[in-house]
């Protein structure tokens, strides 16, 4: 037996062909710039054998390991089926080599044999020091890694790399990238470790080149392809993520081209193949399509038959739309089953089941059709259940729900609570509450299955305009504090000319009674402004007012609501004394009767309700629906001021199909005084009036629209002393004055966009705006010339109230004599003060038109608004404005 020892290495052999009948070869590893490295081996294909003698077999007298480090010897052995005693054979030998690699823990494995002393000796497998990641853009690292099944720490095996590799291919193939490859590399480190490195080469995405259809006639390509989710790659759409190749929406278009047919009468169309061919280049798919289309098919005989004793068939006929004659449409027939399905709930039948039975009359080719409605018992709601909520508390939602355990099924009632639901603005979009069988045939469980999004607000806006320069409004709000539905708001507003700081709380459920409570404190400092005639502007009046309001709110029924406020003001308005003030008094000559009868410090008491209609079917992006608020507020419970400020709006949604919703609003104000005239001034306050313009009418100014003071200068001829008014518009001052009335109205239509824009959030729309503020006072206007010293002497001393002005020169030569006369050559006669014109404009009920577009975009950075807008019809005195925009973040 001495003569016949020999090594056995079948086991090479068996890997090397294992890993050959799986991946089909590997590709050879590369060196790797590591430190310490040991030589690189391959990850997947081991060494050829080398050929060996072979014996015949005998009796085991013993069984060694040689060469485990982390694995006990003992369990080593384990894994084989030869023991000390019995027989081998070179078969129990082969099959022990074979037991111990399907281990996965050695590299190589030998059994050496010497008269009956058997020898096994192992090469254990690495450890994994770490896994690295090589080109990979498209698919971050922290993502590839959860699909591995390799981890550091763990023992390297090669099915567990291939496994990887084939995983990893897989997740860029959904991605519509099937150039792409993976090379696995590995470097040899100290002790047994390995790093493994997975270079990837992520490739174009593979287009879809080409969508050919055979066997159409009825319809032309071009009309069933724009029935497709897949395009095919054009310029056009280049953002459009439906030219990629997908295998789930080659299926999705198939049952689109059936539901196309079948909707246009074509009842026996069936798709005969679709294949999918991939370029050699890999970088483009070629999709043809082979139809079956058929006979056009109209509707038969249509019946009800009804199984449930309070839901009558002539009841289910009447829901009916489609009428013999008419051609079979299959959507059609869909629709009604889910609209007799929705009225069987409102009767409490919540799994009530229709079934449309077909007879298809091929001779005549007309569909009869019998809807077949199932006994079901009348339904009770058992539980209801919120999931996936992780922020918000459950009564936040249970509170919205309009059926409580124990009430009788309504599906009407399950679709509003769904709508209140949305109407939170604490959950994404799609949500819908499931319907499943309860403990008994006669109950069910109601399920509201929630995702939670981003209920913080960051709203930033900044620009630049001709008439506050740069702006910045900065405000944050919570509209879900705490998880429990509460608002909590902040904002600050910074420009040249007005400045403000607000913060707000409102409870919806105080007590957790329907009741809603909240207050706001604010400081709001606005210095209003106008143009001086060179150009420059001018601070007219300043505003501060500080104050509160309290706020609450209470159902009266599901869509009425009223609600009570009472607030507290405190309004300083002042003028700046050394601009328009004149021996300590205000001059209406400078500033205007109309300001100086705005000036003073005035406390405002105010008390007011509001009547709210609101049956929207979403509070935060309605699609249908409508809502109504007509408000009142009353100043004079104290303080100085009295009046009734009332107010009306209205607005309404319509769902137009095809994603398109079009919206119409309307409003308008009227406020009365109780307080008298004096001096013929309008008794309601500038700072109490209606202005109107951006962002309420876009296409116009901020308060660019409604009655107003416009000052024209007079410039004087040197050399002839004539003076005209100028007829550079950018040298008038303007003052909006606002209104006691105004109306304004806005029809809205928002447009889909391909699949490409709403994946980047762009929500176009296109709008006209018209509206109009009038009914003010007239103001006492005045025309004063240079050289006209009626108006102004008795308020100016005689040396601040003329000017001698060299008729060469054109300047103005002090002092004057002390006899008032000009000397010779200065015989031109001004007052300081330049001479204008004051217009009165803009006081007219006439409508102000605008129209225009806008998108609204979700960008990275927050939410965005541009529109730009066109004025048709404006009034003398309008300002009007073209682009305007606002951008703000969520968190």
């Amino acid at each position: 037996m001495t003569a016949n020892k020999s090594v056995f290495q079948g086991g090479r052999y068996l890997s090397v062909l294992l890993v050959g009948t799986m991946l089909g070869g590997a590709p050879a590893l590369a060196q790797r710039n590591r430190p310490t490295p040991q030589p690189a081996t391959s990850l997947l294909s081991p060494a050829p054998p080398a050929p060996a003698p072979v014996t015949d077999g005998g009796t085991i007298k013993s069984i060694a390991v040689s060469g485990a480090q982390r694995i006990e010897p003992e369990t080593v052995r384990s894994y084989v089926k030869l023991r000390i005693g019995g027989a081998y054979t070179r078969e129990s030998l082969d099959q022990a080599l074979q037991d111990l690699f399907a281990t996965e823990l050695f590299a190589d494995v030998q059994i050496r044999d010497e008269n009956g002393a058997l020898t096994i000796i192992v090469k254990e497998n690495p450890v994994i020091n770490r896994i690295v990641f090589e080109g990979n853009k498209r698919i971050k690292e922290d993502k590839l890694s959860k699909e591995l099944k390799l981890a550091p720490r763990q023992i390297f095996t090669r099915s567990k790399v291939r496994a990887d590799i084939a995983r990893i291919i897989e997740l860029y193939r959904r991605q519509g990238r099937f150039a792409a490859t993976v090379e696995p590399k590995m470097v040899m480190l100290d002790q047994n470790r390995v790093d493994v490195v997975y270079e990837v080469s992520e490739g174009p995405k593979s287009k879809v080149r080409q969508i050919n259809i055979i066997g159409n006639t009825k319809f032309s390509d071009g009309e069933l392809r724009s029935e497709m989710v897949t395009k095919r790659s054009s310029l056009s759409r280049m953002l459009s993520s439906n030219t990629s190749y997908d295998p789930d929406k080659l299926a999705y278009d198939q049952g689109k081209l059936r539901q196309f047919y079948l909707t246009n009468g074509y009842a026996d169309f069936r798709v005969v193949s679709a294949v999918s061919e991939l370029t050699p280049d890999k970088r483009d798919f070629i999709i043809t399509y082979v139809v079956e289309e058929g006979e056009r098919y109209k509707f038969g005989d249509i019946d009800v038959e009804s199984d449930i004793r309070d839901f009558k068939a002539t009841t289910v006929k009447t829901l009916l739309p489609m009428h013999k004659g008419e051609w079979y449409n299959a959507k059609l027939v869909e629709d009604t089953v889910d609209n007799v399905t929705k009225t069987a709930g409102l009767l409490g039948y919540a799994f009530a089941q229709i079934d449309p039975q077909f007879d298809r009359q091929k001779d005549t080719r007309t569909m009869n059709i019998t809807f077949r409605v199932a006994d079901a018992p009348r339904v009770y709601v058992e539980r209801i259940d919120v999931n996936g909520n992780t922020l918000t508390q459950d009564k936040v939602v249970r509170r919205e729900f309009r059926l409580a355990e124990g009430d009788a099924f309504n599906s009407y009632s399950v679709k509003r609570s769904e709508d209140r639901i949305k109407s939170l603005g604490f959950f994404q979009e799609k949500l819908e509450i499931a319907q499943t069988q309860g403990s008994a045939p006669d109950r069910v469980i109601l399920q509201a299955n929630v995702e939670e999004k981003s209920t913080g607000e960051l709203q930033l806006s900044a620009g630049y305009s001709s008439l506050e320069k740069f702006i910045i409004n900065a405000s944050i709000k919570q509209r879900n504090f705490r998880g429990k539905g509460q608002e909590l708001r902040a904002s600050v507003s910074y420009s040249t000319y007005s400045k403000s700081v607000e913060v707000g709380f409102t409870e919806p459920y105080l007590f957790d009674k329907n009741i809603a409570l909240g207050g706001d404190i604010f400081r709001r400092d606005y210095n209003s402004f106008n143009y001086t005639n060179n150009g420059d502007r001018n601070t007219t009046y300043s505003q501060l007012t500080t104050g509160f309001q309290l706020r609450t709110g209470v159902p009266l029924t599901e869509f009425v609501s009223v609600a009570g406020r009472f607030g507290v003001s405190y309004d300083q308005v002042t003028l700046d004394q050394n601009t328009y003030y004149i021996n300590g008094q205000c001059s209406p000559l400078i500033a205007g009767r109309y300001l100086c009868d705005a000036l003073g410090n005035r406390l405002t008491s105010s008390i007011g309700y509001s009547i709210v209609y609101d049956n929207l079917n979403n509070g935060i992006h309605p699609t249908k629906g409508q809502r109504a608020v007509f408000s009142q507020d009353f100043a004079g419970l104290g303080g100085d001021v009295h009046y009734l400020r009332t107010r009306i709006e209205a607005s309404k949604y319509w769902d137009l199909g095809a994603k398109f919703i079009a919206s119409a609003r309307m409003e308008a104000g009227y406020i009365k005084s109780f307080d008298s005239s004096v001096n013929g001034a309008d008794p309601i306050r500038l700072t109490d009036r209606f202005f109107l313009g951006q962002p309420q009418l876009r296409g116009f100014d901020i308060r660019g629209v409604g009655p107003r003071v416009v000052r024209t200068p007079y410039v004087t001829d040197p050399v002839t002393g004539l003076q005209t008014k100028s007829t550079d518009t950018s040298t008038q001052t303007d003052d909006a004055l606002g209104g006691r009335a105004y109306y304004l109205g806005r029809l809205e239509l928002e447009i889909p966009l391909g699949a490409g824009a709403k994946e980047l959030g762009l929500r176009p729309s296109i709008f006209i705006d018209a509206g109009a503020v009038f009914g003010t006072t007239k103001p006492e206007l005045q025309d004063y010339m240079n050289g006209d010293t009626r108006l102004i002497q008795p308020l100016l001393s005689s040396s601040g109230g003329k000017q001698c002005i060299d008729t060469a020169t054109s300047s103005t030569v002090t002092p004057i004599p002390t006899s008032g006369a000009c000397a010779a050559g200065t015989t031109l006669y001004q007052n300081v003060i330049p001479g204008f014109s004051e217009a009165y404009y803009g006081d007219s009920p006439s409508p102000r038109l605008s129209i225009g577009f806008g998108v609204n975009w979700n960008s990275p950075f927050g939410p965005f608004r541009i529109d730009i807008a066109k004025a048709l019809l404006k009034q003398p005195g309008d300002q009007t404005k073209l682009f305007t925009f606002n951008v703000g973040t969520q968190f």
